[in-house]
Formats: C-alpha cells, structure tokens, sequence
C-alpha cells in the first residue's frame, strides 16, 4: 500500500492510500486533489475514513460520491453532509482486507473518532486522527473538555512506538515554535525543528510523524515532564496534574503568535 499526502486549501492534508487499483481517502475537505490523484494513478475510490464533521473535512463528500465504488465512514454521534456507516469506540472498519480500529477520540469535536490500522508486515502502524492530534501539537478545543483531550491524547500515545501520524494539517512549524516556547532545552525538540525546516524550504511534508517522536516533542503529551509543568504553571500557578497542566499549555498555545 502507498500512503499519499494530497495538499488542500491553505494547510490540509487528504491521506490516500492504494495499492494502484483502489483507493481509500480520509477527511476529504474538497474533491478536486482527489479526483486528480485517482485519476493521475489509474485509481478506483472504494473507501473514505472521515473523523469529525467540521467543513474542511467533509466538504468534498458529495462531489465525490459519483466516482465512489464504496462505503463511507464516520463518526456515529456526529452529523455530515452525506449518509455514512456510523463507527464508534471497539468497531472494526475493513478496507481491503485491512482492519482499522475506530477510537473515540473527542475534544476537538465531542464525536471525534481516529483509525488505527496494525503493522501490516512490514509496513508500520497507522494512525489516521484528524485533528486531535498534531505533530508537535493538538486540535483546539472547540466542542469538547481538557479532561476528555487529556485522555484522547493519552490513549492514542499508548499506541506503538513505530506507528505513522497522518494528521490532517501541516501546522508542524508553527507548533514546533510554541513547543520550544515550552521546552527550550529539548534536545530532540530542537534536531526535529531543524529537519522540519529543511523539509518545508524543499515543499515537503513533515508527515507523517511518529509516535516515538511525537512522545519525545509534543508538549500535549508531556504534560508529566518538570519542564513543561513548570512553563505551564508560569501561565496559571493553579496547574498540578495532567488536565490543568494541558489546559494551561491549550489556553497559551491559543493566543501564541
């Protein structure tokens, strides 16, 4: 299988993934980038992964049900623009033969799901999250609580070590900006923003990242580590566990230019 990063609007990412005859798509916020790699590819659409109902996600679906040869789905508690197969926490979603687990995964949205795919023999875990979690960063929260994002992020950091994030923006510099605002003295902080400046001068992705990496870069994820507990607490002196912690660390991120 090949994973595919297709560029949309300013800052999205519509994740392909084929095998040259079919193709599955997640988050498709327009259909013109997934009309032109299906078409460019030789490919059949038999799939579409959606995670939350917000515009730039599923604004494509109906332009894309005519050359759809298969199911949509999606979040079950969320409403979108066209019907889907609903999915929640312990389903299964098959593809191809592939089995992506559906998490629920709200903060971002309250329905929000991911798809976790296993390691496929040689091929590493994958993890589809939209905006739950970033590189180096997280989605704001607009529907749900720090406790609920708290847990989400929580439970998709238990994940394997080699597994690829394929989040659904490239907002990798700016959050590695804030995150060096937070942990200056991160090493691997500071090797990462390097490689990911290099990446982004030649037009390259900084996706997909790792969960190994996302562990060792990512405030929201660190929220236990002494540094990043004593930069929240200079934002709000009351933070003392993981859901203050984080809470203080969104709240700053919000207004951080």
């Amino acid at each position: 299988m090949d994973l595919v990063a297709l560029p949309a609007f300013a800052d999205n990412y519509i994740w392909m993934l084929h095998d040259g005859r079919q193709a599955l798509v997640v988050d498709p916020g327009v259909a013109a980038p997934v009309r032109q790699a299906l078409s460019d590819r030789s490919l059949t659409l038999t799939g579409i992964l959606v995670t939350h109902h917000h515009a730039d996600h599923v604004g494509g679906l109906v332009d894309l049900l005519p050359v759809l040869q298969g199911p949509i789905w999606g979040p079950a508690t969320e409403a979108l623009p066209v019907p889907v197969t609903p999915c929640r926490e312990g389903q299964t979603v098959l593809w191809q033969g592939l089995p992506y687990e559906v998490l629920d995964v709200p903060g971002h949205t309250a329905g929000h799901v991911a798809y976790f795919l296993p390691a496929q023999g040689r091929q590493a875990p994958l993890l589809f999250c939209g905006d739950t979690l970033f590189s180096a960063g997280c989605g704001r929260l607009f529907e749900g609580t720090p406790a609920q994002m708290v847990d989400s992020l929580q439970r998709l950091a238990a994940l394997p070590d080699a597994t690829r994030v394929c989040c659904a923006h490239e907002y990798t510099l700016s959050n590695l900006r804030f995150a060096l605002a937070v942990e200056p003295g991160n090493a691997a902080l500071q090797r990462h923003a390097h490689v990911c400046e290099a990446l982004r001068a030649d037009g390259l992705p900084t996706l997909p990242s790792s969960l190994a990496l996302e562990r060792d870069i990512n405030p929201f994820l660190r929220c236990r580590q002494p540094e990043v507990i004593a930069a929240a607490r200079r934002h709000d002196p009351a933070a003392n566990d993981d859901i203050t912690v984080f809470a203080a660390l969104r709240g700053w991120k919000n207004n951080y230019r």
